[in-house]
């Protein structure tokens, strides 16, 4: 089986969807004509069809581009929402996306500060 690492720095989600005919080639050039950002960077640039049941997963690694795909049969990815063209996420988040967790539900604990130990 072949995942995402979860160690990941930094993934780019691009926010809306692409159409699915794209290849390698289109994808690249919506990363950097778009997103204005780098497809030869060694990110994950993940983007999804219209109807939230497809991903694919563009990357370069070292001498070429990769190009991952996901079908889901019945289900649909909860799909981040930003005002921005892409949301950045970790490897781990990315493998939740994968498995179907809706991550704007998810919230961590609230950050505490203090001005002293009592």
């Amino acid at each position: 089986m072949m995942r995402p690492p979860n160690e990941l720095p930094a993934v780019y989600v691009c926010v809306a969807p692409v159409d699915f005919r794209l290849q390698i080639n289109g994808l690249a050039a919506r990363v950097q004509e778009s997103l204005l950002l780098d497809p030869l960077s060694a990110q994950l640039f993940v983007f999804s069809n219209h109807w939230r049941n497809r991903v694919k997963i563009l990357y370069w690694e070292r001498n070429g581009f990769v190009l991952w795909q996901k079908r889901l049969e019945r289900d649909r990815f909860y799909w981040p929402r930003s005002e921005g063209a892409t949301v950045s996420l970790t490897g781990q988040q990315l493998n939740w996306l994968l498995d179907g967790f809706d991550l704007s539900k998810w919230r961590g604990h609230a950050r505490l500060h203090y001005d002293y130990v009592a």
